[in-house]
């Protein structure tokens, strides 16, 4: 059987060359993230620091496109600002 060839991007064709440029690659570490529904996993990223938590506001459990359920997901107030300054353009009739 012949050998498998390495991942792209993995190894060089030299032995002891590195593909990757050193000194420009942020670390990469474990993280924690929370779920809407409080569940929580770990995971590794380049986001914060080593031991970090991650809260999601929108996640599979909740997000319409996955749950099917149709509804208004308001982030930090902006339908509620939408509403506010544009409350006197309804319709009038």
């Amino acid at each position: 059987m012949p050998a498998l060839a390495p991942p792209v991007g993995i190894g060089s064709a030299r032995q002891g060359t590195s593909v990757m440029k050193p000194g420009i690659h942020p670390e990469y570490h474990e993280i924690n993230v929370i779920m809407t529904d409080g569940t929580q996993f770990k995971t590794r990223s380049c986001y914060g620091k080593a031991g970090d938590t991650l809260r999601l506001d929108i996640d599979p459990k909740s997000h319409p496109a996955w749950t099917g359920q149709h509804r208004i997901i308001d982030s930090g107030g902006q339908v509620a600002k939408f509403n506010k300054k544009f409350a006197g353009l309804g319709l009038k009739g």
